[in-house]
């Protein structure tokens, strides 16, 4: 099969197109021929093998343990492993799969859910890993009820536009930050209110929300704090800042160590991940309430100009990878 390698860790530029061995499914796991895959900031963390964290989380101190990239996944069951009842071959499924940038991948079963029916496969695509992000944040970390306000900063990008259509389906009052050129798509998911962070500074203390998501951003936890209510939630979910050690996740130790001595909550996200995320956001999605909203699709041998883009803070939405 094809499938986007690496032996090195680096740039995007060091992925490349070549024929692989099919992997064969093991206890539990399925084997999905990919019709289409996500890109997220994870990949090109694996990528890069940036923070240094992440090679001593065991994906390989000095060079990747695994060599094909690729976490979301779209497409259709071709074989199932020993122990896998939930599936059977021919299903359309989506999830999370280490290596989907490839024609065939294999997944967890626990990781895959049946596909939702309105949905093309590069759309259910976008959905696995930033959806249910999104969707932990809000209600699991978050704890958001009904008729509360919440402020989403970083709403145009790929956990961003699912937090904003999620909160807006579970009731809540939904103000979204971004930047100009976004604005229009913010406004097309649902957002209540949208601020233009290059012209109105948010964190000014003059708005107060009950749940703040900081979606990948570098912003001090002392003015986060003046955009929470006194006993509202901060929820920091990614970050690309913090050196190449600890990486972004620098704040939410942070938030993590001042948290007990507040009223306010202010918290970190470790996303899992699980089908029944997966299924809550079917229901979203074949209800109406939820798209995943794809600005552009490449194919496998424009992988590395893909993730180029996607950290260059260019995207609106989310952007995927067609491999059929």
């Amino acid at each position: 099969m094809k499938a986007v390698v690496h032996d090195v860790y680096g740039p995007p530029e060091v992925l490349r197109v070549e024929e692989t061995d099919r992997p064969v499914p093991g206890e539990g796991e399925v084997l999905v021929q990919v019709h289409a895959a996500g890109v997220d900031p994870g990949v090109w963390h694996l990528t890069a093998g940036l923070p240094y964290l992440i090679r001593a989380a065991g994906f390989g101190l000095r060079a990747p343990k695994h060599r094909i990239r690729g976490l979301d996944v779209s497409g259709r069951v071709e074989t199932v492993g020993p122990g896998v009842t939930r599936f059977q071959p021919g299903d359309e499924v989506y999830g999370i799969a280490a290596g989907s940038f490839a024609e065939y991948a294999c997944a967890k079963a626990d990781k895959l859910a049946h596909r939702p029916a309105n949905l093309t496969h590069a759309q259910s695509a976008a959905v696995p890993i930033s959806g249910a992000t999104a969707l932990q944040a809000l209600r699991d970390a978050g704890g958001l009820k009904p008729g509360q306000t919440v402020l989403v900063i970083g709403a145009a990008g790929g956990v961003g536009s699912f937090a904003v259509q999620i909160a807006k389906a579970l009731g809540a009052h939904v103000t979204a930050v971004c930047s100009t050129g976004k604005a229009d798509l913010v406004r097309a998911l649902g957002a209540d209110e949208v601020i233009d962070y290059t012209r109105t500074d948010f964190t000014d203390g003059t708005h107060r929300h009950d749940l703040v998501l900081d979606i990948a951003g570098n912003r001090p936890l002392s003015l986060l704090r003046r955009t929470l209510t006194p006993g509202g939630t901060l929820v920091i979910i990614g970050g690309e800042n913090g050196g190449n050690w600890i990486g972004g996740n620098d704040r939410q130790l942070r938030a993590l160590l001042l948290s007990p001595f507040l009223r306010q909550r202010l918290r970190g996200l470790m996303a899992k991940e699980h089908h029944a995320y997966l299924d809550v956001l079917t229901g979203l999605i074949e209800a109406g309430s939820v798209t995943p909203a794809v600005e552009r699709t490449y194919p496998l041998t424009e992988v590395p100009d893909a993730i180029n883009r996607l950290m260059a803070g260019q995207v609106r939405g989310k952007l995927v990878i067609e491999v059929r």
